[in-house]
């Protein structure tokens, strides 16, 4: 299994189920992670944003991550969130995830106190030089606060290990133009994707190597469909399939992804616990419009 492999094509994120004390619900939790492997996504990727790492304490972190290898068992390639404030934090958290059997790390620059590139490259080069694993770049300045430039991704490309960026919709929407002018810059085969669900099938048209995917945590298929067209070529396609997912990016937009996912969750029956505080679940007069998300997406 090459590291283009595994950052390349739809990459499910799903949530970690997890009581209001934090800790993980397994059974549950494998569950979700069966039915992802059962539609066939590229990869799963584990204590990301959806994922709720940020929340969960090493330990809980080490369930959930040992109960996504015995459940996925090598089927499909997984990807675990190794993002914490402190950088000796995340090497353990690295090494921790190649020892359970993950096959690949994902990182972002978290921190209290505003960082700065010189920061970023040395705590991600500590990071990719304290495992054997292949390791994404997290590029979300909406959670983390820190934009990565295309001259440190370029840098960080050269690292060994360092294999993928998972980059946050350009402002201008120019996908093409930001992956033309990222590719040349990273070494070969370093390959480019990207979050922001709503605009995945832009992305992906242009060229984009993944989609690293919030919907696709819990609606594989309708996001499969998406991800194939696109990849094909198939632009009509692609655009029918982000329409019919279009209400419910309207409400990630409004609620937050997070949120509204876990409302898709417990209607789907999946048992995911409730949102961790602080975070609080979205009112009744929300699930209406979840639910006829839903029938959008499945009609």
């Amino acid at each position: 299994m090459t590291a283009g492999s595994i950052f390349s094509g739809l990459s499910a994120f799903p949530l970690t189920p997890a009581d209001a004390d934090g800790v993980v619900d397994t059974e549950a939790f494998a569950v979700m992670l069966d039915r992802l492997v059962a539609a066939g996504v590229d990869s799963i990727a584990v204590l990301g944003s959806t994922g709720t790492y940020a929340y969960l304490e090493r330990t809980e972190r080490a369930r959930a991550l040992c109960a996504a290898v015995e459940t996925i068992a090598g089927r499909v390639p997984l990807i675990a969130g190794v993002g914490s404030l402190r950088t000796s934090w995340s090497t353990e958290l690295a090494r921790d995830a190649e020892r359970a059997g993950a096959d690949a790390l994902l990182l972002a620059p978290v921190s209290y106190t505003p960082l700065t590139e010189a920061e970023v490259f040395a705590h991600f080069q500590a990071v990719a030089s304290s495992s054997g694993l292949p390791l994404c770049i997290y590029n979300n300045p909406s959670t983390t606060h820190f934009t990565f430039s295309a001259e440190l991704i370029a840098r960080l490309s050269q690292i060994r290990n360092i294999a993928a960026v998972k980059m946050p919709l350009p402002g201008s929407g120019d996908f093409a133009g930001e992956i033309g002018r990222l590719r040349p810059a990273c070494r070969e085969g370093f390959t480019v994707g990207y979050s922001g669900d709503w605009g995945a099938a832009a992305a992906l048209l242009a060229g984009a190597d993944a989609w690293y995917s919030v919907v696709a945590g819990l609606l594989p298929a309708a996001a499969l469909r998406l991800t194939r067209a696109a990849r094909a070529g198939d632009r009509d396609a692609a655009l029918a399939a982000d329409a019919a997912l279009e209400p419910l990016w309207s409400l990630f937009r409004a609620h937050g992804s997070l949120r509204v996912m876990y409302l898709i969750a417990t209607r789907l029956g999946l048992r995911p616990g409730l949102p961790p505080l602080p975070i609080q679940p979205l009112d009744a007069s929300v699930e209406h419009a979840v639910a006829e998300a839903l029938e959008a997406v499945r009609q």
